[in-house]
Parts: C-alpha cells; sequence; structure tokens
C-alpha cells in the first residue's frame, strides 16, 4: 500500500471516531419512557449507527447519549411505538458534516 493513501477505517466504530460534534447542554431526543418500558423489540437499542440509545435493566428505561447522534432519523422511522420525539439539535449545534 503507498504511503501517501490514507488509510480507511475498517469498522463502524472507527469512522464513528472521526465524526465531529458541537453537542447542545439539551437533548433532542425524547422518548416516551413509559411506552419504552412495554417495548417488546427495543429496536431504538440496536437500529441507530451511533449507539445512542441502551436499555438500562436496573433502572427500566433508555438511556439517550444524544450526543454522539448523528441526527440520520433512523430512531424516529424504526420506533414500533412511535413514541420518540425528535427534533434536529438548535443552530450551530450536533453533528458537524465535512463541507466540501
Amino acid at each position: 500500500m503507498s504511503k501517501n493513501k490514507k488509510l480507511i477505517p475498517e469498522n463502524i466504530d472507527d469512522k464513528l471516531y472521526t465524526v465531529k460534534y458541537n453537542p447542545d447542554e439539551k437533548t433532542h431526543l425524547h422518548p416516551k419512557q413509559d411506552d419504552c418500558v412495554t417495548c417488546i423489540k427495543k429496536t431504538c437499542t440496536f437500529i441507530c449507527p451511533a449507539n445512542v440509545y441502551t436499555w438500562d435493566i436496573e433502572s427500566n428505561r433508555v438511556l439517550v447519549g444524544y450526543e454522539n447522534c448523528l441526527e440520520c432519523g433512523a430512531c424516529r422511522i424504526a420506533c414500533e411505538k412511535q413514541s420518540l420525539s425528535w427534533s434536529y439539535p438548535k443552530s450551530g449545534y450536533g453533528v458537524i458534516f465535512k463541507q466540501s
């Protein structure tokens, strides 16, 4: 391999590591926890490419790491209970996409 070529990340975690964020102090993702408790599949915990959602067995609730959100909307579309209030972060916050 040429020394001039940039190394291409091998997996999603390596790729996500290169994404830049400017997180707001407040979340833009608001799951309805009552619905999450009765949700069977908990699709948000595996559909999100950035692993923003995790199910906490001890507290019996979805934990939201909004700071890593890619703003793709997959969680909102996949939620079987349609119980996720999702909006873009306010201007100047959230994921920072490269400008070409």
